[in-house]
């Protein structure tokens, strides 16, 4: 059985899902994210590497700016993060300074996972902030997205047969 705080994990991951969706529309790799706050939405933010030629472009960092803005506040407290792919070690450094309470990802990322894949920089102890971490909500969804798009990717890569 789904309790209430599941549920509304899953509502709101497919709101990450739906900016990781806008991420691909750009040709962008699809991570999408949403802060919520008292049952709103304060912050969305997709990947934009490519577009902004700006490697800190990731979805969590353009939430938590939106966020921040949206707040007039650097400390994003009694905030849940939202992501689809577990947060890279920058972005969980800059969840850590914005003192995010609790962080949802949806899948694993076993190259640059620091939400628990390689380490933790969100449970670590000697830091001056540590967030609750939730992991796997909608994975499979999540995990397609990436997986289809670098599908393509390696299908537009690949020459086309010459005719014999």
């Amino acid at each position: 059985m789904i309790d209430n705080t599941e549920s509304e994990d899953i509502k709101w991951m497919r709101e990450a899902i739906n900016e990781a969706r806008k991420a691909e529309a750009i040709q962008e790799v699809p991570i999408g994210a949403v802060i919520v706050r008292n049952g709103e939405i304060i912050g969305r933010g997709h990947n934009l590497r490519e577009t902004t030629c700006n490697p800190t472009s990731h979805a969590e960092m353009e939430a938590i700016t939106e966020a921040s803005k949206q707040l007039n506040a650097w400390r994003l407290l009694d905030c849940t993060l939202y992501v689809t792919l577990e947060p890279c070690p920058m972005c969980a450094g800059a969840i850590v300074q914005s003192r995010i309470d609790r962080v949802v990802y949806g899948t694993p990322d076993p190259k640059a996972g620091c939400a628990g894949t390689l380490m933790n920089l969100l449970r670590e102890p000697r830091f001056n902030h540590e967030a609750e971490v939730v992991e796997g909500v909608l994975q499979e969804e999540c995990a397609s997205l990436l997986t289809q798009f670098f599908r393509r990717l390696r299908q537009k890569k690949q020459p086309s047969p010459s005719p014999d």
